[in-house]
């Protein structure tokens, strides 16, 4: 079994509640941790035996370009991607975070972190 770990992808995109969020947009930050056996690549060096990490980037990509309100739901809206393109995957779990939210001061920024765990 691995943990594989694509961090730090960074989108610009408008998510949030706010109209002029949507119109202006912010940077995001993604990170996505996938659990899968990887034997047969591990043994073979063949991509096919594995997940093909820049399909899962664009997937990501992809769903960080569909404007939502809520972080959960982009969040949500990614592993149920991933999960779909990839069913041996065992485990997944995603951190979206908006960077410099208009919260009314000063803030790095704001997460929701998903997991399948105890989905079924």
């Amino acid at each position: 079994m691995a943990l594989i770990a694509l961090e730090g992808m960074e989108f610009f995109a408008y998510h949030g509640c706010f109209s002029e969020e949507q119109i202006i947009g912010t940077r995001f930050e993604v990170d996505l941790y996938l659990e899968a056996a990887t034997q047969e690549a591990e043994e073979s060096d063949v991509l096919s035996k594995t997940i093909n990490y820049q399909e899962v980037y664009l997937l990501v990509k992809e769903q960080m370009a569909i404007k939502s309100k809520l972080l959960e739901h982009v969040g949500r809206r990614i592993l149920n991607g991933v999960m779909k393109s990839y069913p041996e995957i065992e485990f997944a779990e995603v951190k979206v975070a908006k960077m410099n939210p208009p919260l009314g001061g000063k803030l790095g920024s704001v997460s929701v972190t998903l997991s399948t765990e105890g989905d079924d």
